[in-house]
């Protein structure tokens, strides 16, 4: 299926649209964050809610968690309008599957919550593929490539974590790759957690860490637009992929996009996205190695 056609449906009232818009499914396999209110009415007992392919168009919008504060990724822009490479994608599948978007701004912490809960239908928030989250939502096909890094001011780079000042302290965002991997690896590095990538980038400008752990996406594309900062450790720990996201047992969106992903693939659409949306920021040296195209990484090719 390589488009979604759109269908004939009758008219359902307004209110009656709003009522559905957040329970048109539920999980099979319940998840383990806690039953959300709205699934308490649903026949079958489920910590996810989730509304159906056939839902979201007869709606005639899909909702699609996006980051607002990470440039070049997802970010509002000057005329409050959505940008960013996850925003490109998003508006395609939009454009494709016959609906408007309706962008939701979304944490790195939220995400799980974001759709367990039926606030949104997608995550395209730089969401990093693993088994632990793989858990609570289904992944659909990759479309990036990424690592953790580590960026620190220039006058006291940090280019080894096994050498750590223990008086030092390391920035992260809540419920992201970075935090759960220095709490597993590296315990004796104190964190200082915060909610969102503005609050960490002030905080690593303002002194208040050594240093700032994160995608190495993320890290790199601060050191580039912003003087004084050196990514020190540009690849730590395993490499991984970025994916869309939907709710635990939402097979009929799930098989769509990667049917999407797979089609969009035969157009070298995510390396488009990447000149329209990434290149002005890393240039063109980094695109054969963070695009994924097709869904299919390089150990799949």
């Amino acid at each position: 299926m390589k488009r979604f056609k759109a269908i004939t449906v009758s008219i359902i009232s307004a209110s009656l649209m709003f009522s559905l818009a957040g329970c048109g499914g539920t999980s099979a396999e319940p998840d383990a964050a806690g039953t959300a209110d709205t699934a308490e009415t649903a026949e079958e007992s489920s910590d996810s809610v989730y509304r159906t392919l056939d839902e979201i168009v007869e709606d005639g919008t899909i909702n699609i968690g996006v980051f607002s504060d990470k440039n070049p990724f997802g970010y509002v822009d000057e005329n409050g309008d959505y940008q960013g490479y996850d925003v490109y994608f998003a508006n395609r599948i939009a454009e494709d599957m016959g609906v408007d978007v309706n962008f939701v701004s979304t944490e790195a912490a939220n995400r799980i919550e974001y759709l367990q809960t039926g606030k949104v239908d997608l995550i395209l928030a730089n969401f990093t593929v693993t088994p632990e989250r793989a858990e609570e939502v289904d992944f659909a096909l990759p479309y990036m490539n990424v690592a953790l890094g580590v960026v620190s001011p220039d006058d006291k780079v940090i280019e080894s974590l096994d050498d750590w000042n223990p008086d030092d302290e390391m920035i992260v965002i809540s419920g992201t790759t970075a935090e759960t991997y220095l709490v597993e690896n590296y315990p004796d590095i104190t964190l200082q957690k915060y909610d969102s990538y503005a609050t960490a980038k002030n905080a690593l400008e303002n002194g208040n860490g050594a240093a700032w752990a994160n995608d190495n996406t993320e890290v790199i594309a601060f050191s580039l637009q912003n003087e004084g900062y050196t990514v020190g450790i540009p690849s730590l720990g395993s490499q991984d992929t970025i994916a869309p996201a939907v709710s635990k047992g939402n097979d009929t969106l799930l098989n769509w996009i990667n049917d999407e992903i797979v089609s969009l693939g035969e157009e070298n659409f995510f390396h488009t996205d990447y000149e329209e949306t990434l290149a002005d920021t890393y240039g063109l040296d980094y695109e054969e190695s963070l695009v994924v195209e097709g869904g299919k990484t390089t150990d799949a090719e």
